[in-house]
């Protein structure tokens, strides 16, 4: 008990790059610019995607969900991540370091099940065109989503419990930029085999099966794709999907909340058609 209580309520000293501080300068500027232009590409698509009733269909509905766990993922680290760059003391409060352990991981287990899930939605698009609006009404879309976000707040309740329960011993020192899971158990001050197999079993769950029900979808969608006679009729298929293959691969190997809106959206034309048709409604109304 005295090992735990010695364990709480203390401040944590994220490492990072601190034993390169000259890589400390074009990081924090790299940082900012990166988490600027998530802030108003996610921004945008979020806005645009409610105002614009063209817009109101289960794929930007669900691209509104991405954009939604992309700010929050950012935001819950990136500001931190700047201030310690800049700081000689590179400090978190407990409180932040808490906040910081749920938010990210309840917005990364979730985003793993919508890219699931947008995978069948793009799967029913193009496999089932006569029938997309029928298999996809809005009440499901909204169950789906609604079941990505609390798959991932309650992977995270779980996660985030057992990791702040293991005793420290005083230990503060996360060698990482944020508080995440494996980071926090290296502080642990005795045995963590059964915290890492639990660990091991979720990530399958929430990484391995979403992979795979991604990969059922687009084997399916490719087979649809070739039996398409029409060189046009392939084209307009792999332009309704084309996108999402991009990101998923950038996602498993990186986070990727800074080329989602560009990857996705901004570059269509119906999203740059909605997008200018808002712009010109907002400044219709200020005068």
């Amino acid at each position: 008990m005295n090992q735990r209580n010695a364990s709480i309520l203390q401040d944590f000293i994220l490492l990072g790059f601190s034993d390169g501080p000259w890589l400390e300068l074009p990081l924090f500027v790299v940082c900012l610019v990166s988490y600027v232009l998530t802030l108003v590409g996610n921004l945008a698509i979020v806005l645009v995607s409610c105002l614009d009733p063209t817009l109101h269909t289960a794929m930007y509905f669900f691209l509104s969900n991405l954009s939604l766990l992309d700010l929050g993922f950012t935001t819950s680290t990136v500001p931190q991540m700047l201030v310690n760059i800049r700081s000689p003391r590179k400090a978190i409060s407990y409180g932040g370091c808490v906040a910081q352990l749920f938010i990210f991981l309840a917005l990364g287990s979730t985003e793993c099940l919508l890219l699931a899930v947008l995978s069948f939605d793009r799967f029913v698009a193009i496999c089932h065109l006569l029938h997309d609006s029928a298999i996809m009404p809005p009440r499901l879309c909204l169950q789906l989503a609604a079941a990505s976000w609390v798959g991932g707040v309650s992977n995270s309740v779980l996660q985030s419990t057992l990791t702040l329960q293991m005793p420290r011993c005083g230990h503060r020192d996360v060698d990482h930029f944020f508080c995440e899971v494996p980071a926090l158990l290296r502080l642990a001050c005795m045995d963590t085999t059964a915290n890492e197999a639990e660990l091991f079993f979720i990530s399958v769950l929430f990484l391995l099966i979403p992979v795979a029900l991604i990969l059922a979808s687009y084997t399916l969608i490719g087979q649809t794709v070739l039996r398409i006679r029409s060189a046009d009729g392939r084209r307009k298929a792999l332009g309704t999907c084309g996108s999402h293959p991009v990101v998923l691969t950038l996602f498993y190997g990186i986070v990727t909340p800074t080329l989602n809106p560009l990857i996705y959206t901004l570059r269509k034309k119906d999203v740059k058609g909605a997008l200018k048709r808002v712009i010109a409604r907002v400044f219709s109304i200020g005068k």
